[in-house]
C-alpha cells in the first residue's frame, strides 16, 4: 500500500482514502492541576492515543453502557492454559477490536506472550498514528486478573 504525506496540508493518503490531521485531547486520569490556569492537564496527541488504546483493551465486553459489543474477552483468557493458540486468539481479538474502535491507528503488530507460571498476559502493540507525522509507536502492558 502506498503511503504518501504532504506536511503542508497535513494530509495522509493510504491507499485512496485521505484523512485530514487533527489534535487529539483526552483528559489524564491523574487530574494533575495546571500551575497557572487550575484546569486539569489534558494528554494531546500519542498520548491521548496511547491512553485510549490500553483502555479499549482492558475493557470487558458489556461493561460499558448503552455499547454491549465495545471490549474485549481477554481477561476471559487470563486463566486459560497458557499456549501459542490462545495467545494467537488474544493478539486477534486486540487487533479487531483496535481495527473496529480505534479510527485514529493503523495497527501493524499485536504480540502477547506469557510470563513463566503466572496468569499475567504481557501485551506489545505497534501502530501508526493516521494524518500525524509521528514514528511508529510501541506500547507495552502487562494485563494481570483481577481475582486470584
Amino acid at each position: 500500500m502506498p503511503n504518501d504525506y504532504d506536511a503542508s496540508r497535513r494530509i495522509k493518503t493510504t491507499a485512496g482514502r485521505s484523512t485530514i490531521s487533527r489534535t487529539f485531547k483526552d483528559i489524564s486520569l491523574t487530574f494533575r492541576r495546571h500551575p497557572v490556569t487550575n484546569d486539569i492537564m489534558p494528554l494531546k496527541n500519542d498520548d491521548a492515543i496511547k491512553r485510549a488504546v490500553v483502555n479499549l483493551v482492558r475493557t470487558r465486553m458489556g461493561e460499558r453502557f448503552f455499547q454491549p459489543i465495545l471490549g474485549a474477552n481477554v481477561e476471559n483468557q487470563m486463566f486459560e492454559n497458557q499456549t501459542p493458540e490462545i495467545a494467537a486468539s488474544v493478539e486477534t481479538e486486540i487487533r479487531v477490536l483496535l481495527e473496529n474502535y480505534e479510527p485514529r491507528i493503523e495497527t501493524s503488530e499485536v504480540l502477547v506472550s506469557y510470563p513463566m507460571d503466572s496468569n499475567e498476559m504481557l501485551v506489545n502493540i505497534r501502530y501508526d498514528i493516521v494524518g500525524l507525522p509521528f514514528p511508529t509507536q510501541n506500547i507495552e502492558f502487562l494485563l494481570q486478573p483481577t481475582r486470584v
